[in-house]
């Protein structure tokens, strides 16, 4: 099964969120699992850059302004997946962040950045194929900026049909990501003019990226199963609900996983010690550490909660502000690593000095610190109002870190409430709360104290979460399976 999967964003070359994870590690589990993956990335500097024995495959000639000169070069990451890099400096030979300009606005030429991505990965089911020498079964897109890839094979049979037109999967990672772009771009895009309506690439008098894709992609995916039905509602579609729900009948939701050579205590080189579900001991330890680190009070019996997001509304950081008082009261700590809205940056800079001594804050982000947190903390937080799949979560689980979150999209898949019934048959994992408000919060946290002063009880919810599994192995024969199903269509 031969995958063309274009994406927008890899680790460690580009990264702005969780697309890069998934992108980094996704490809080569599903090539572990017995697919032929290869990668489609923009010829941004970091990744002409990085790539090993990076050479020419051949020019490219599209029909979008911008694009008239560019190249296909294929190259290795460095866990050795095959990627293909559209060189075109017109549209990628930019520093810094790979959407935005230096003035932190979006590049204005971004519809047409994003759609040559498209054009040239559909150009590899053409009857000549940009690679005549590898021709995919499966165009697997990734967001609004992958997005178009089905509607140039349905809309431009003139451009793109070939002997055999591979399946389409377009996985969508956060769907308040539209890509959204005026309509008199159709031209430029090489969109025909006859599919600017509802029933096409049209939204509320705009082309969607996204939408397009939607509407024309063979099989859909989303990262968890939760958000894949959320995502058909009025609360979570962005207005694309409608059209979700039509096609539920090819939408899935995969989980996304963790990896595990990353993510490990057992093996983690950033922590002062080491442990795994069968000895706990190194995690005392990495607890003094990090209440050292944020110049907490070092007490061992004081437990502490972490934070690690974006600090914004949409993240629920608001509760956590509204709640960390009582929290503090009880005899809590709380640590805070991230940025983002002022006015949440300001009130955990308050909440720190007002108590120095149990709650302290970093503003930015410390790949190093942030595994500290993961494994010196006792609770996760993480109150989410929307949150696609999550993988904060996932690694607390790992770390024996108990995860505290809202019951929206994965972080409902994947952590499991410590409910009479949960806690009764051994499966609890951690701690839910339904309404986004601070006082459902504060009844959460009242939940989580009262089981850490259970010694024995919460040892035993550690030791199971810990020994849960969301490795990348289960969600890539998920896609596996997704992948045959399309061939035998």
């Amino acid at each position: 099964m031969r995958v063309l999967y274009v994406t927008s964003e890899c680790y460690p070359m580009v990264k702005t969120g969780g697309l890069a994870d998934v992108s980094a590690a996704l490809p080569p589990a599903l090539n572990a699992a017995g697919a032929d993956v290869r990668l489609l990335l923009p010829g941004y500097p970091a990744v002409l850059n990085s790539l090993q024995n990076l050479h020419e495959v051949g020019d490219l000639i599209t029909d979008l302004p911008g694009c008239d000169r560019a190249q296909l070069c294929i190259g290795r990451t460095a866990d050795g997946v095959l990627a293909y890099a559209l060189k075109a400096p017109s549209l990628y030979d930019r520093p810094g962040n790979p959407y935005l300009g230096p003035d932190g606005k979006d590049w204005a030429d971004n519809a047409l950045r994003f759609a040559a991505l498209a054009w040239v990965a559909a150009g590899f089911a053409a009857e000549k194929s940009y690679d005549p020498w590898w021709r995919p079964d499966i165009l697997h897109g990734h967001d609004w900026q992958a997005a178009l890839i089905p509607a140039y094979l349905t809309l431009r049979p003139d451009r793109f049909a070939g002997p055999f037109r591979p399946g389409t999967v377009l996985t969508i990672h956060n769907i308040a990501y539209q890509g959204l772009f005026g309509p008199w771009m159709m031209g430029d895009l090489g969109l025909p003019s006859s599919s600017f309506r509802v029933d096409g690439v049209e939204y509320y008098g705009n082309i969607s990226f996204l939408k397009a894709g939607c509407f024309y992609a063979d099989r859909l995916t989303t990262v968890s199963p939760t958000y894949a039905n959320e995502i058909q509602t009025a609360e979570h579609g962005t207005g694309l609900q409608g059209l979700l729900a039509s096609r539920s009948d090819v939408l899935t939701g995969i989980l996304n996983g963790v990896d595990y050579a990353v993510w490990d205590p057992a093996t983690d080189p950033h922590l002062p010690a080491r442990y795994t579900p069968d000895d706990l001991g190194g995690k005392d330890a990495c607890k003094a550490d990090l209440q050292s680190a944020f110049g907490l009070d070092r007490r061992p019996d004081a437990p502490l909660a972490a934070v690690v997001s974006r600090l914004t509304w949409h993240k629920g950081l608001d509760l956590v502000l509204e709640a960390a008082g009582q929290w503090v009261s009880w005899g809590g700590q709380l640590v805070v690593l991230g940025s983002g809205d002022a006015s949440s940056e300001a009130g955990f800079r308050q909440l720190a000095q007002w108590h120095p001594q149990s709650i302290g804050v970093r503003i930015g982000y410390d790949e190093p610190l942030s595994h500290r947190i993961q494994a010196g903390a006792d609770l996760f937080l993480v109150p989410s109002r929307s949150e696609p799949c999550g993988l904060t979560q996932l690694y607390a689980l790992k770390y024996g870190t108990l995860p505290l979150v809202r019951r929206t999209g994965g972080l409902a898949d994947t952590v499991i409430d410590a409910n009479p019934a949960a806690s009764a048959d051994g499966s609890a994992t951690g701690f839910q709360f339904v309404n986004a408000t601070g006082q459902e919060l504060v009844w959460a946290l009242r939940r989580a104290m009262s089981v850490y002063r259970k010694p024995d009880r919460w040892q035993a919810m550690q030791r199971r979460a810990m020994t849960r599994d969301f490795g990348w192995h289960g969600p890539a024969e998920e896609y596996m399976e997704l992948y045959r199903g399309l061939g035998e269509r």
